[in-house]
């Protein structure tokens, strides 16, 4: 069987095979997405949240900030401890739910009165009896540190502390987080050091004096290489213990959950394990594999309402601090860390927390499933890819266009409505890069078929009919109909009478020239008038009008064309006659009426051409001319179309051999010229 090579190189195949491809390089990709599409996932992660704008808070956050303000009314930081063992008291003494503190203290508070005391103790033991010098080192407001811990100790706080997450050699075995919650793992057979949790080499914890709260939580923000804070963990792990947070430590202590649940994933049995999520108490936190929460941010800087320190320390009353979960940090320049989030490239980081704090209060943390992903990935690709290549591969350049942009569309649209604003991410990178290089590679395609379209086209009617007409084809190709159409056409044969004497008189040679120099005269005629040169038949022609190009004035153009051949031959055979040569008459014959117009013949070897019984009434008046001594017949069809344009003179009604009714003919002429008759 012979195979067609254009069906392995259309451009809907070549879609098809990209599509495939498409799927085999994802399912490489494993479980692991490139950094560059994970990049362009979260671009359009950026573009859904601006478009879906800030969200309500629960009100249940409120942040507690040493601000510029604050500075100018305290002093500059660091302040003494003993105003933030006041701060403690004052937002204990106000209801709040609990206090978490956005700031480390590894250092012994340089200001403390003991610190002077104790250089100065060799001087005043000579004046101070020894057991009242002991009394006052002792006491509490001579010691900042101590003062500040008490505090701590008589509220529910949880302190904050940095893990360093390089090797910067100076770990100690004595500097361990403490946390009081308590933390399991499901299934039960899963042991810690096989968590795919995010590795800390050593942490920086608060001073002993310090550290008295009822826990502790490392307040990290972690950035992606873009610079944006879009997950952060929930736990970490140093020597394979995990800790937790700062954020999630505030909100289990403010909702006295005893108890984290790690979740492990037991579809995959790798090491190490990924993570589902944190059960705590009746909430499920989902999470990734490496156990960080993608944030629902709520909006730009100062979403969360700002208290601060300093008029809160002057006022010592504040009613909106009740049953809250107060953070403690600073917004001053210099200060604090500021973060991109997607909605604000300059975030302080207390705030980031804050956010955090809320998604756990409401609930709504985004969810990342790597499975509903794959899954998605691949029906989009599949499915939608080979819809896209049907558009793209039978549409013209234009509607493919705008049909591609409304299929992207489309699937951004699908993917904001029914994942995101779901609190779901799915990334749609992968599909649209292939979407985008399958748009690329089938109008490549398209557009060399289109130009191979356009040079058959012009190759093969530019020797039929006129250059106007090719150009309008080329320009439009589908007015070209391969498979052939019922079309309304007039059609014209032209033969030469007596051409067998002219031909005895003339050697091969000589009569090759005189043939092609007539039929190239007469070819010229026809394509001026916008007529299609269908054949030669020896010294015969045929043409038509109409098709392939819509021509209303079919008739006219067909008859126009016979008396300017007539013209033609009156003035050439008197040029002929000069040179000796035989002079040339003709014959022709013109109908009009529904055709068979389009491709013909066989599978190999096929023509343009018209078909059926009017392209034959047509052929039989041709050579009903030598009866009647005239050189032009028209049917009576024909003639009706063209009403009083041209003079006709009624020659006979003739019953033509195929049909049953007779049929009027009419020879044209000028007006103005009385009709003659040629005795060829």
């Amino acid at each position: 069987m012979k195979l067609n090579k254009n069906l392995f190189f259309s451009p809907f195949s070549m879609g098809s095979l990209l599509i495939i491809l498409s799927c085999l390089v994802f399912y490489s990709f494993g479980n692991q997405k490139p950094g560059f599409l994970s990049g362009l996932d979260n671009k359009i992660v950026d573009i859904m949240f601006q478009i879906r704008g800030p969200q309500p808070i629960s009100k249940k956050v409120i942040i507690v900030d040493i601000d510029e303000k604050s500075l100018k009314q305290l002093g500059q930081w660091p302040w003494p401890r003993h105003i933030l063992a006041d701060l403690t008291r004052v937002i204990h003494n106000n209801g709040a739910k609990v206090i978490g503190f956005d700031i480390v203290f590894p250092e012994a508070d340089r200001t403390s009165p003991a610190r002077y005391l104790e250089k100065l103790k060799p001087i005043l033991k000579e004046h101070i009896p020894n057991n009242l010098f002991e009394d006052i080192m002792e006491s509490k407001t001579l010691d900042h540190d101590i003062d500040f811990g008490n505090a701590v100790a008589q509220s529910r706080v949880i302190l904050g502390y940095a893990f360093q997450l390089k090797n910067d050699g100076l770990k100690s075995a004595t500097q361990v987080p403490f946390s009081s919650v308590h933390i399991r793992l499901v299934p039960e057979t899963q042991v810690f050091k096989n968590l795919s949790l995010l590795s800390a080499y050593r942490a920086i914890l608060n001073i002993e004096s310090v550290s008295t709260a009822a826990s502790e939580g490392f307040f990290n923000v972690l950035t992606d290489d873009s610079g944006t804070v879009r997950q952060v963990p929930l736990l970490m792990e140093m020597d394979q213990i995990p800790y937790p947070s700062l954020a999630l430590e505030t909100w289990r202590l403010g909702m006295k959950i005893p108890l984290i649940t790690i979740h492990t994933d037991s579809r995959i049995k790798t090491v190490p394990t990924p993570i589902l999520g944190l059960g705590l108490g009746h909430s499920f936190i989902p999470t990734t594999n490496n156990c960080q929460m993608v944030i629902n941010h709520r909006g730009p800087f100062n979403t969360f309402p700002y208290i601060s320190a300093g008029d809160l320390l002057a006022g010592r009353s504040h009613p909106d601090l009740k049953d809250k979960f107060i953070l403690v940090g600073s917004s001053a320049t210099g200060l604090f860390d500021l973060k991109a989030t997607p909605f604000s490239s300059t975030m302080p980081g207390i705030e980031i927390n804050a956010t955090i704090i809320d998604n756990l209060i409401q609930g709504d943390p985004f969810k990342y499933d790597l499975f509903t992903e794959i899954g998605i990935t691949y029906l989009l690709i599949l499915a939608g890819g080979f819809l896209l290549n049907l558009i793209l591969s039978f549409s013209r350049p234009l509607t493919g266009a705008v049909g591609a942009l409304l299929f992207f569309l489309f699937i951004f649209a699908g993917n904001y409505y029914f994942f995101f604003l779901n609190n779901q991410l799915i990334g749609i990178t992968f599909p649209f890069d292939t979407f985008l290089i399958l748009l690329v590679l089938v109008n490549i395609l398209n557009y060399v078929r289109e130009g191979r379209a356009k040079r058959y086209i012009q190759n093969a009617f530019s020797h039929y009919i006129a250059p106007d007409v090719v150009k309008a084809l080329v320009k439009n190709p589908k007015q070209l109909s391969l498979a052939g159409e019922q079309k309304e056409l007039t059609v014209l044969f032209s033969d030469i009478r007596g051409f067998t004497s002219i031909s005895e008189k003339m050697d091969s040679r000589v009569l090759g020239k005189f043939m092609n120099q007539y039929l190239t005269q007469m070819s010229h005629i026809i394509m001026e008038n916008k007529g299609t040169v269908d054949k030669f038949i020896g010294d015969a022609i045929m043409a038509f009008w109409g098709a392939p190009n819509d021509e209303p004035d079919h008739a006219g153009k067909a008859v126009q064309t016979a008396l300017l051949m007539k013209s033609h031959l009156i003035k050439s055979n008197q040029k002929l006659k000069n040179q000796g040569m035989p002079e040339i008459h003709v014959g022709i014959g013109i109908n009009s009426g529904i055709m068979s117009v389009g491709n013909f013949g066989s599978q190999d070897r096929f023509d343009y051409t018209v078909m059926g019984d009017n392209v034959n009434l047509a052929s039989r008046l041709e050579e009903i001319n030598k009866t009647y001594g005239t050189t032009i017949l028209v049917s009576e069809f024909t003639k009706e179309k063209l009403k009083d344009r041209f003079s006709f003179h009624f020659i006979d009604k003739v019953m033509i051999r195929g049909r049953k009714q007779r049929v009027q003919i009419y020879e044209p002429f000028v007006k103005d010229t009385p009709p003659r008759k040629d005795n060829s």
